[in-house]
């Protein structure tokens, strides 16, 4: 009886977060939130935790990126990056991901890519490499930049005080197993890709559009001379988010920079989380008044979207996910404890699954990670699984992939005729794959 009645409650959640993701945008949210109503007072489960830290985190992080991207500061990277990237025509497959994946490593969202994925295509298809090669890696390299990143919603969630951080998990800890895991497999990626499909000349898609007039140099690199022409105090707000980076990775890596405070006889340290939240809402402050940015281009921008958008569905989805594991985590521990901590890897299994079905990093890490502590896995080797929650790459329907199937003009970058046979296939599971498997390297040698 207590089976069937926990294969209901899962098979609601999953139908929450189908649905969700169906609607897209704050639909996951809003039906995760549904399904703790259905959980709550349909059968009577207690409330789990509520992700104030990670919300919180993520809107003094937007705020913060979003005023940075008003004052013209993304622009100014973006043309940094391009300049870069112009110099180094023929390592195009490798610098172009390394650049989205650094990209996101600083902003801590995978959208930062939309402004260099046209660039990296056409300088490919100029010096004719093979569009498909960098500009797929270069996809799955912005998102892999999540897990590594001290400014990311998913890496907020891994360091909260009811996840990771209450097991002694510094962010430094996760910043020095992550970030040489991502790239070594960024490497191991762009070094496969550099291998696969036809030489651009050869591919039959391209030498059609070509015959058809079809390709025409892209605007977004045609227009750009290679020097930034809008905000010129842009660099000044670059700087001033640096600042926040470095304050949030200093302060995450030595603990005891951080204040303690005495209550009741009690010392107390400032939290991660509270520290985060601190640093980059003045650091925001601080971009718009060095940059001069406009308040209302901030919130308006799709930087601030996207993030409002991730907050709306942590707060539904992950108190869902939270409420129905930590409702039944006897029933966890009873059937499948013992099971998932002689074989982690199946956990890892699990979390790219769920974050198939929720599209978020974030999400993925709220809904799934608890239930990993609840079992006993060390915490450690959850760090090392962390890039498991990129799999949103197995569906091309992810935003960022429709837009660089988009801008290879040259057709190169493709969704198969079976939908998951596409160009991005490849690259995500090495990139997953490669990630992982370095970082357990990295535990097993330095924990």
């Amino acid at each position: 009886m207590a089976t069937t009645l926990v294969l209901i409650q899962l098979a609601i959640v999953l139908a929450m977060i189908f649905i969700g993701a169906r609607v897209g945008g704050i639909g996951l949210g809003i039906y995760g939130m549904i399904g703790v109503l259905i959980l709550v007072f349909g059968f009577g489960m207690h409330p789990g935790k509520v992700p104030i830290d990670v919300m919180l985190i993520i809107v003094s992080v937007i705020t913060a990126t979003a005023a940075l991207q008003a004052a013209g500061g993304l622009d100014y990277l973006v043309t940094l990056a391009a300049r870069f990237l112009r110099k180094h025509p023929e390592q195009i497959t490798y610098y172009g991901p390394l650049t989205t994946w650094l990209f996101c490593l600083l902003a801590g969202t995978a959208h930062t890519c939309y402004s260099l994925l046209p660039i990296i295509s056409e300088i490919a298809r100029k010096n004719k490499i093979r569009p498909e090669r960098p500009i797929t890696v270069a996809t799955i390299s912005a998102s892999l930049g999540i897990t590594g990143s001290p400014m990311s919603a998913a890496t907020a969630a891994m360091i909260s005080a009811d996840i990771l951080g209450g097991k002694g998990i510094e962010l430094k800890d996760i910043l020095l197993v992550c970030i040489p895991a991502s790239f070594i497999a960024i490497l191991v990626a762009s070094f496969v890709q550099n291998h696969v499909g036809k030489e651009l000349e050869k591919d039959p898609e391209y030498q059609r559009r070509l015959a058809a007039g079809l390709l025409e140099e892209s605007k977004e690199t045609a227009d750009n001379n290679g020097e930034y022409a809008g905000n010129p105090r842009a660099k000044w707000a670059v700087l001033a988010f640096l600042l926040g980076v470095v304050l949030v990775v200093l302060f995450g890596s030595i603990p005891s920079l951080r204040p303690s405070f005495n209550i009741d006889g009690e010392v107390t340290r400032l939290t991660m989380p509270e520290t985060i939240e601190i640093i980059m809402m003045s650091i925001a402050a601080l971009i718009l008044l060095v940059g001069k940015a406009d308040v209302k281009k901030a919130v308006s921008g799709n930087i601030f979207g996207a993030g409002m958008n991730a907050m709306v569905s942590i707060f539904g989805i992950a108190w869902m996910g939270d409420t129905f594991f930590n409702g039944n985590l006897e029933f966890f521990r009873s059937h499948i404890a013992e099971i998932v901590t002689q074989y982690p890897f199946l956990f890892s299994v699990a979390l790219f699954i769920m974050s198939i079905m929720l599209f978020s990093q974030a999400a993925t890490v709220r809904t799934l990670y608890p239930l990993g502590i609840g079992l006993g896995i060390n915490p450690m080797a959850l760090v090392a699984m962390f890039p498991a929650v990129n799999g949103y790459f197995f569906f091309p329907n992810y935003p960022t992939e429709v837009a660089a199937i988009n801008f290879d003009t040259t057709g190169t970058t493709r969704i198969g005729k079976y939908v998951i046979n596409h160009s991005f296939q490849l690259s995500g599971f090495i990139t997953t794959f490669v990630s992982i498997a370095v970082g357990y390297l990295i535990i097993t040698f330095l924990y």
